[in-house]
């Protein structure tokens, strides 16, 4: 029997970059450049320019990212943000955060991001924005969403923690809203040797105030312009980010080739595939199928080691932390089936076509 095969793994990543990583580094250390300083601002600039906007402002996490967001737009208690439900809870916790309620809306069938056609009906007139999430690295409808934005005077918020570098019609995601928010977390597609994220924008004012806001409330030392946070990106990850980000195209096009020969090779016609628009770059952050019987089809891979990841197992409306906005089982019920069926297969840049096969050919034999 073949080793054990991950739906991630970090390691291998490090070995190829692991000298540059441990000089830059040492070179944190002896600047002592520890929290923000000159290596995330050196991040900040490149990571700006790479998504194609002015502006980047390092934190300390995606979650961090999206809370500052929504503060910068002035979201505050009793307003209503629209929410996908098929999401990370993080996107729906930034809405708590600053007492607003996150109010959840249905994926599409075969996309599984947020469906524009459920949108409208969940609007009210305390509805501020729109919260739409590049699921599993690939763009949700931006043109369907903004403009149901733009026709009720909301913002949009990308939120793109699963999507570094992926397109929509050609364009890098994270600039078509008023800010896009990304996760580094170390499993991202670009990801940081601990927490953190950051906030893009063309927007200087925001920028500023997202600024402040992470730093105590404060642009000059010791003097606090209202309250605020202690979520300043720290010196380590700005140089670890910066090193990486010279190589996240080439990996994104890896997991793409991946993506292909699973596309391709995946022949079982009990397993269901993300569907990929024409209008859609995704870089395959994960790739999830769905299965009747997932778990037969868990153990059955788990016993020829193959161990795969489950994305997302309750959806946001049904989690417990929100039973009090009383949405009930059958309310979602494209995200629900997801839940119920969904599993994450390998994905990382440095698995070979022979272990992918090796999965596929699982894939097939399995009934």
């Amino acid at each position: 029997m073949s080793g054990k095969l991950f739906f991630f793994d970090l390691k291998n990543q490090y070995l190829q970059i692991r000298d540059e990583i441990e000089s830059v580094l040492k070179h944190v250390c002896e600047d002592t450049a520890f929290s923000g300083g000159s290596y995330v601002a050196k991040f900040e600039k490149n990571f700006a320019s790479f998504c194609g906007v002015n502006f980047a402002a390092g934190l300390n996490s995606g979650t961090s990212a999206l809370h500052l967001s929504l503060l910068a737009l002035g979201i505050k208690g009793g307003d209503e943000v629209i929410v996908p439900a098929n999401t990370f809870i993080a996107t729906a916790w930034a809405v708590s955060y600053v007492n607003a309620i996150p109010v959840f809306v249905d994926c599409s069938q075969d996309t599984w991001n947020i469906d524009p056609e459920k949108i409208e009906e969940k609007i009210s007139s305390k509805t501020r924005a729109i919260i739409g999430v590049h699921l599993y690295g690939q763009p949700f409808d931006m043109d369907r969403v903004k403009s149901i934005a733009q026709k009720y005077n909301l913002y949009l918020i990308e939120d793109c923690a699963q999507s570094h570098g992926a397109c929509y019609k050609g364009i890098r995601v994270g600039v078509f809203g008023e800010m896009g928010c990304f996760s580094f977390y170390p499993g991202k597609n670009l990801g940081a040797y601990g927490e953190a994220g950051a906030v893009i924008t063309n927007n200087e004012s925001y920028i500023n105030r997202i600024k402040s806001l992470r730093n105590h409330g404060s642009i000059v030392r010791y003097y606090h312009d209202e309250v605020g946070f202690n979520m300043r990106m720290d010196g380590f990850q700005g140089a670890v980010l910066d090193i990486k980000l010279k190589y996240l195209d080439n990996w994104n096009n890896r997991r793409k080739q991946i993506a292909r020969i699973y596309q391709k090779g995946i022949t079982n016609t009990s397993i269901k595939m993300q569907y990929q628009p024409e209008w859609s770059e995704s870089v395959y952050h994960l790739f999830v199928i769905t299965v009747s019987k997932r778990d037969k089809l868990i153990e059955h891979l788990q016993k020829n080691n193959i161990f795969p990841g489950l994305h997302y197992p309750v959806p946001c409306h049904l989690q417990k932390a929100y039973s009090h906005l009383g949405y009930r089982t059958g309310d979602m019920p494209e995200a629900e089936y997801l839940s119920e069926h969904c599993l994450s297969l390998p994905m990382y840049p440095e698995l070979t076509d022979d272990e992918v096969y090796r999965v596929i050919d699982l894939l097939n034999k399995w009934r």
